[in-house]
């Protein structure tokens, strides 16, 4: 069955604009098909085949990622997206299918997402930074846990002027890598909105502090630590101030 033009042409925008924000690996593991009434996400082993992840882990990490990419490229769009996570057994490679279904009014926090998707992350520990404050936290914890997963602070690292988490699932499935691919980069592009610096790892294990935070049943995904990047955060404040500087000064 072909697919109409005016559908395949609204879906190959979609696609391009959610191959151009950034994804947490450099390389791009996956690709988008477009499908008589559906956008397909494949895996792409061949551009992802690190020797340490036989099992694909960190390949299902980075195309939740880009998932999430494509959904708020089509809420720009004004079309709700429904995904469905691994949606044929027969098909391994397919990790997701994407369905528009219907009219999307944007919100605000999908206009500041998709924004974020247009500049790269900070993941660089910024030369002056502070540890975030906990409501600014736990608002990176809502913004997981829409993804299904939980964001857990740790505590302080000796040295540390940032906020240690982890990023945790219930299980460890690929359903489940793929619905942590996605609290990451929610998280990431959040935290770019938010001027904050976001490093992070996979290797989660025997990280002081995680077992006392989580509950039987959760699975560490990913170890994060989270600066507030104090320079970005206060410029603009400077920039007012000097405004106001200079009508006085004309006064």
């Amino acid at each position: 069955m072909n697919v109409p033009a005016a559908v395949r042409a609204s879906a190959e925008r979609l696609v391009v604009a959610a191959t151009m924000g950034p994804t947490i690996h450099d390389v791009h593991a996956w690709r988008f098909k477009v499908v008589p009434g559906l956008i397909e996400v494949h895996a792409d082993p061949d551009r992802f085949r690190p020797m340490h992840d036989p099992a694909g882990r960190g390949l299902h990490l980075s195309c939740g990622a880009a998932l999430v990419n494509l959904r708020l490229a089509a809420a720009q769009l004004g079309h709700e997206a429904v995904v469905r996570l691994l949606p044929d057994a027969g098909r391994p490679t397919l990790l997701a299918s994407v369905r528009l279904a219907g009219r999307h009014r944007v919100t605000r926090e999908e206009r500041l997402l998709y924004a974020a998707t247009l500049r790269p992350f900070l993941t660089d520990r910024p030369a002056s930074g502070t540890r975030p404050s906990l409501p600014l936290v736990n608002e990176l914890g809502g913004e997981a846990r829409l993804e299904g997963a939980t964001l857990h602070p740790l505590p302080p690292a000796p040295g540390s002027v940032g906020q240690r988490a982890v990023l945790t699932t219930r299980g460890d499935s690929p359903a489940e890598w793929l619905r942590a691919g996605q609290a990451l980069q929610r998280l990431l592009l959040s935290g770019t909105a938010r001027a904050i610096s976001t490093s992070f790892m996979y290797e989660t294990v025997d990280v002081p502090g995680v077992k006392g935070v989580t509950e039987p049943g959760e699975v560490p995904q990913v170890l994060l630590e989270i600066t507030q990047n104090v320079r970005l955060f206060e410029a603009p404040v400077r920039r007012q101030d000097e405004r106001q500087g200079r009508r006085h000064r004309v006064r």
